[in-house]
């Protein structure tokens, strides 16, 4: 199963994380299919960059974003124009 994740980067006590595709059986910081975004909970506002493009065709394709990541796609609008587009 594909599943939209979130893969740590960024060093100690600053976190960056990407926002990954990858197969569920890979390791949280391994392979991934493709990289739909970054997400920076360290700056004032958490920063959002998501490749909406990117996003709605994993969703299209049936991959389970986890719960972090719902929220953030919900944040960046992506999720709005998925059940839109049903």
């Amino acid at each position: 199963m594909v599943k939209i994740r979130l893969q740590r980067t960024g060093s100690k006590n600053s976190p960056h994380y990407r926002i990954v595709a990858a197969d569920s059986r890979f390791p949280r910081d391994g392979r991934f299919i493709e990289i739909v975004g970054q997400y920076h909970p360290t700056n004032k506002d958490g920063q959002i960059i998501v490749d909406a493009e990117k996003a709605l065709n994993w969703l299209k394709k049936g991959a389970q974003p986890t719960n972090t990541v719902n929220g953030i796609l919900k944040k960046a609008g992506v999720l709005a124009t998925f059940k839109s587009a049903k």
